[in-house]
C-alpha cells in the first residue's frame, strides 16, 4: 500500500473502533476473570477457512486463545491485495471486538495466488515471488502482527538446479525483503521443514546458519515441534541451543493432529518448562493438519491440554 493508503487504513480502523468500543470493552473486561495462563496462545485459522472471518474470530477467543494466526491464502480468491484497506480495517476490529491480536502469517505462498516459487532459476517469478511475499508484509503489519512464518515447503524447493543454489537464491530473497520488513515492524521467520517435505532447511542448525548469515533483526527462526523429523536433539535442546533466534513456536501433536489425540502432552512438558524458564513471551501457536473435527473442537480441545500443560511446570 502506499503512504495515502495507510492514512486511510488508519482512518478506517479509527471509524469502526468507535462502533465497537462498548462491545469489545465488555468482552475483554469479561475474559480477564479467567485464569491467566503462563503463554500467549494463538490458533491458525486454516481448520476453519470455510467460516466467515468474524466466526473464526469467535471459535478462537471463546476457547482462550488471545491470538489467531492467518493463512491468507484462506482468505483470498486471487491475491492478498484483494483485502483492501477498508477490509483490513474491518478485520482488524473483529479481532479487537473478540480482545484477539494477529499473531502473524503463516503458509505464506500456498496458493492462491498460483504459479509463485521463492528459489526458482526463472528470474521473473522469483521477483514476483518476492513482491508477493513483500505485500504479505503489509498485510501481516496492517492487521497488528509482527511475525511471517516462512514454511511454503513446494514453493522453496529446489526445481532442477542444485540445492545449494536453490539455497542461495533463498537467502537472497530474504535479503530483497529484509528491509522493508523491518520498517513494518515484522520479522520474517524460517521454518525448518523435515525432507520429506522440501530439499532447502531442513533443520534449526541450516535456518540459524542462514540468520547468522544475513545478520538482520527482521530475519530470524521459529520452533515447530511436528517438523522436527530431521533433527538428532531432543526438542527442549533444540530449543535452549537456539532461543535467542526463535521467535515463534507451533505446536500440535507429532502426527500433526489437535491435541489430545495422542501424547504430545507429556512429551512436550519439558520443552514447556524450558520456555517458561527462559521466560518466552512470544506466541505458541496452535498448527494443525487435520480438519476433520471442526474448528471448534479443534480450538477447545488442544486449549484444554496446553493447560494441562502449564499445570504440569514449576
Amino acid at each position: 500500500m502506499s503512504s495515502i493508503d495507510r492514512r486511510t487504513f488508519v482512518q478506517c480502523v479509527g471509524m469502526t473502533t468507535a462502533a465497537t468500543a462498548v462491545v469489545g470493552a465488555f468482552n475483554c473486561q469479561r475474559s480477564k476473570t479467567a485464569p491467566r495462563p503462563a503463554f500467549k496462545y494463538a490458533m491458525c485459522n486454516e481448520s476453519m477457512r470455510e467460516l466467515s472471518w468474524r466466526e473464526q474470530c469467535r471459535i478462537v477467543a471463546q476457547a482462550g486463545y488471545q491470538g489467531i494466526e492467518i493463512a491468507a491464502f484462506t482468505l483470498v480468491n486471487e491475491s492478498v491485495l484483494e483485502l483492501d484497506v477498508r477490509k483490513r480495517a474491518e478485520m482488524t476490529n473483529v479481532m479487537q471486538d473478540q480482545c484477539l491480536q494477529c499473531a502473524g502469517l503463516h503458509w505464506l505462498l500456498m496458493p492462491p495466488p498460483h504459479g509463485l516459487h521463492f528459489t526458482t532459476p526463472d528470474d521473473r517469478v522469483r521477483t514476483k515471488t518476492i513482491d508477493y511475499v513483500r505485500n504479505l508484509v503489509d498485510f501481516c503489519a496492517d492487521l497488528g502482527g509482527d511475525v511471517m512464518v516462512f514454511g511454503s515447503p513446494k514453493q522453496r524447493s529446489s526445481q532442477g538446479i542444485p540445492v545449494i543454489q536453490a539455497r542461495q537464491n533463498f537467502i537472497d530473497g530474504l535479503a530483497a525483503l529484509a528491509d522493508h520488513a523491518r520498517q513494518r515492524n515484522v520479522k520474517i521467520l524460517i521454518e525448518p521443514l523435515d525432507h520429506s517435505q522440501t530439499d532447502v532447511v531442513n533443520t534449526l542448525a541450516e535456518a540459524v546458519e542462514i540468520v547468522k548469515k544475513l545478520d538482520h533483526p527482521a530475519v530470524q527462526t521459529m520452533f515447530d515441534f511436528h517438523n522436527t523429523v530431521d533433527e538428532t536433539e531432543p526438542f527442549a535442546a533444540l530449543v535452549q541451543k537456539n532461543s535467542q533466534y526463535i521467535h515463534h513456536v507451533h505446536v500440535q501433536e507429532m502426527d500433526g493432529k489437535h491435541l489430545g489425540t495422542g501424547g504430545g502432552m507429556m512429551q512436550y512438558v519439558p520443552t514447556f518448562q524450558l520456555l517458561k524458564n527462559l521466560k518466552y513471551d512470544q506466541w505458541i501457536s496452535l498448527e494443525v493438519f487435520d480438519f476433520t473435527p471442526g474448528g471448534e473442537t479443534i480450538a477447545r480441545e488442544s486449549m484444554r491440554v496446553l493447560l494441562e500443560i502449564e499445570k504440569k511446570l514449576r
